[in-house]
């Protein structure tokens, strides 16, 4: 009886642990869409973003094309700049419907996410008025341990350590061995049969399926799952590792990118005031307003770009730390 509740012990510490694997699983699973609804709603932000560049931008060239096409009516500019600004004026026009099909794409992915029918989502903070999150200084790696990925790896090798010891229990058959007045059992004796008193399995004895040699291959595979358990462990945890690194890595040196990428945006603002104000006072020809002109709106949409993967980035890190750091760091 003792060895059958220690066998019955051990078949539960498997199953439970088996259970709490799959519920890691979920846990895992859950995290994972909330990185990718967090990351959805960044890029929607992104393409608000672009579309409003886009758009400002569309009605500064129209209002130069009307400016031109007076001037070109009363013999101030040549056909050729009139041409040009129309030129930047059609390339504005293919901006803003293009993105405005990708921002309700997006609006209809991230509904899918969220589990509803397609339509508009509502929005929060701009892409430049959401903040980016920095984790705590000296960060203990014991946060990892709270990684769904490494929880179900844990349990799936406690899960194969009890199966092994349920393997192995059957070499125990479940028989009384005492008899009267402190003898062997019957049962038990059974157990011995000849002369030489060979191991044997008679009909008192209550086992598990036996043949010659299949518990041993039982125990043997059992083994095998373990270490193949352990290995996955540990190959889970130096995943885990390399990927808070990559993360952090990543968080800086899109930050770095943020900040050069606004820089730029700053000159390529000085240079188009300047290349305006030569244009007026008839020191240059006005392709260097619209080469001013094309290289900030371009650099404008990179910076906002360069917004969304910075966010990105702080998601990625919230997810491969399992979930954040805050309550780690309390």
């Amino acid at each position: 009886e003792i060895d059958l509740f220690g066998r019955l012990r051990r078949a539960t510490e498997a199953s439970q642990a088996e259970l709490l694997s799959t519920e890691e699983a979920r846990r895992a699973l859950v995290l994972s869409l909330a990185a990718t609804v967090a990351n959805s709603y960044i890029s929607l932000r992104d393409l608000d973003n672009e579309l409003e560049i886009s758009r400002r931008t569309l009605t500064t060239r129209e209002e130069a094309l009307r400016i031109f096409e007076l001037r070109y009516q009363g013999g101030v500019v040549s056909e050729m700049e009139l041409s040009q600004v129309r030129s930047e004026v059609e390339t504005a026009r293919v901006a803003v419907p293009t993105l405005e099909q990708g921002v309700a794409q997006q609006e209809n992915a991230l509904s899918f996410l969220l589990g509803r029918l397609p339509g508009p989502i509502a929005r929060g903070k701009t892409l430049a008025e959401m903040s980016l999150p920095l984790p705590p200084v000296s960060l203990p790696s014991s946060v990892l341990e709270r990684r769904p990925d490494i929880r179900q790896a844990e349990q799936i090798l406690v899960s194969s350590n009890a199966r092994i010891g349920v393997a192995k229990a059957a070499y125990f058959p479940v028989v009384t061995l005492t008899g009267l007045l402190g003898s062997s059992s019957v049962a038990l004796s059974s157990l011995f049969s000849g002369p030489a008193r060979v191991w044997s399995y008679g009909a008192d004895a209550v086992l598990p399926i036996f043949t010659a040699g299949a518990i041993a291959g039982q125990v043997q595979a059992a083994e095998a799952r373990q270490v193949q358990a352990l290995q996955q462990y540990r190959k889970t945890v130096e995943n885990a590792f390399r990927e808070v690194d990559d993360a952090l890595i990543g968080g800086i040196k899109t930050s770095e990118i943020v900040d050069a990428r606004i820089r730029q945006v700053e000159a390529l603002n000085a240079y188009d005031r300047s290349a305006r104000l030569r244009y007026e006072g008839g020191y240059s020809a006005y392709l260097e307003v619209l080469d001013a002109e094309r290289n900030l709106f371009q650099a404008q949409i990179n910076e906002s770009q360069a917004r969304a993967q910075a966010l990105i980035a702080a998601t990625t890190l919230y997810k491969v730390l399992g979930g954040g750091w805050q309550a780690a760091s309390r």
